[in-house]
């Protein structure tokens, strides 16, 4: 069996050629195999446009409330060594821990780098 690459946009290893064009059949893309494909690293930036890396610390800007928790994470509630979700389909692409919550998922969107 070939060894063909995986599709770019999914990375699914389901592909196959067909008249010189790989396919995926998971997401429908089709590229050329001889095009080059840039590989380009997600970037996942802050509430202020700062650009957000593994181990960052940053701060609530709003307050959040936690499903089935009695409080909220409150605004200004500062959280250490960030670890960054790239693919992540809810949205949520940081893991941490809170203090007095536990391990949480939060958006970008509402954070900002100390």
């Amino acid at each position: 069996m070939e060894n063909l690459p995986n599709c770019p946009e999914c990375s699914s290893a389901y592909t196959y050629e067909d008249r010189g064009m790989m396919i995926c059949p998971e997401c429908g893309h089709e590229w050329s195999p001889t095009e080059a494909t840039p590989e380009t690293e997600a970037v996942i930036k802050d509430a202020n446009g700062n650009v957000l890396a593994d181990g960052d610390n940053v701060t609530v800007i709003k307050d959040l409330k936690v499903k089935g928790a009695s409080g909220a994470i409150k605004q200004g509630t500062k959280v250490k060594g960030i670890r960054l979700v790239m693919d992540a389909a809810d949205g949520h692409n940081i893991d941490c821990k809170v203090d007095g919550f536990g391990a949480m998922k939060l958006k970008s969107e509402f954070v900002k780098k100390n």
